[in-house]
């Protein structure tokens, strides 16, 4: 849940970069949303893989087991 919350906001932000680029008749946001959306692809790829070792190795994924990262 924490992964989707953050990648709802990262599309809001490139919905917000395509509508500034619409209303200031510049291509400039959309390349920004381009980049943006490539860099957010790569960031929850790599957030998953975090998650998927972290369940092999302690056999869950809940909110609880996932403060032992801290130590």
């Amino acid at each position: 849940m924490i992964l989707i919350a953050f990648e709802i906001m990262l599309l809001s932000i490139n919905l917000l970069f395509v509508l500034g680029s619409i209303f200031y008749d510049d291509f400039f946001g959309q390349v920004y949303s381009f980049f943006f959306l490539t860099i957010a692809a790569c960031e929850s790829a790599l957030g998953l893989t975090i998650l998927v070792i972290f369940y092999r190795l302690r056999g869950g994924i809940s909110v609880s087991l996932l403060t032992l990262l801290k130590t």
